[in-house]
């Protein structure tokens, strides 16, 4: 692990208010959660910002040290994580942050962008005016957190708006699915914006998101968040993966 800190610390006898995962952050959304939620979050974070980089072990005993917690409710954020395919818990050898191949990274980005454009779809149809007024509050939020150069508080807004629009095509399996997908690639999603290029152009697709859901054009507003998702693996490809694999055929 680096040097570098996390900024949240947490004890077993005092359980701040800390998101349980990105789309949990948004509109005073912020809730007291368990301790075991709490540092599941603290990990997460972590690993979205390379605090603990794609196969490194996460070492136990020094984690819950610097957390200031037990093995216990550490373990139990490790199979959290484990749950959202995060990180690997092998034998002998502990968790360790998982180190998807490219073509996985495409793959999981293809299914994720077909997903977000049904729930695109579907949301411009069924969402209410006030879910709708809503997610444009989010989006000040998000613009607020990219002026003060705020990269994670950005993401996880970023991350409630998707879910938010999701949330409003009042489909359960869609939700629920989207969810599975969605976590497994949390931290490609917030590396794509590191240059400030990329991050300033997706503030401005996600205006394209807001006002294609507010007239209601679905059609629109279904091939604004596939293209979104699409260009999500060009900026990723770049830097993490410059030589990309072969398209599924």
């Amino acid at each position: 692990m680096t040097g570098k800190e996390p900024e949240p610390m947490v004890a077993d006898h005092e359980a701040g208010p800390l998101p349980a995962s990105p789309d949990d952050v948004g509109a005073g959304n912020i809730t007291r959660l368990p301790l075991t939620s709490q540092v599941a979050t603290i990990i997460r974070d972590m690993i979205i910002q390379d605090i603990f980089k794609p196969g490194e072990r996460i070492r136990e005993r020094q984690l819950s040290e610097e957390l200031n917690v037990s093995r216990t409710p550490l373990r139990e954020a490790l199979k959290i994580l484990e749950g959202e395919k995060l990180i690997e818990l092998l034998p002998n050898r502990g968790a360790i942050v998982a180190d998807p191949a490219p073509r996985e990274v495409l793959e999981l980005l293809q299914v994720l962008g077909a997903l977000e454009a049904l729930g695109g779809r579907l949301a411009a149809e069924k969402a209410t005016d006030a879910e709708i007024s809503e997610i444009r509050a989010l989006h000040f939020e998000m613009l607020a957190a990219y002026s003060r150069k705020d990269q994670l508080t950005y993401f996880k807004l970023n991350q409630k708006i998707h879910t938010s629009i999701i949330a409003a095509s009042r489909n359960k399996s869609l939700i629920e699915t989207h969810r599975h997908f969605n976590a497994r690639l949390y931290r490609v999603r917030y590396r794509s914006n590191q240059r400030n290029a990329k991050w300033h152009e997706a503030i401005d697709q996600h205006e394209g998101f807001i006002t294609a859901l507010e007239a209601r054009d679905g059609e629109l507003l279904a091939r604004r968040m596939a293209d979104h998702l699409s260009d999500t693996w060009v900026k990723v490809s770049l830097d993490d993966y410059p030589v990309q694999p072969e398209k599924p055929r």
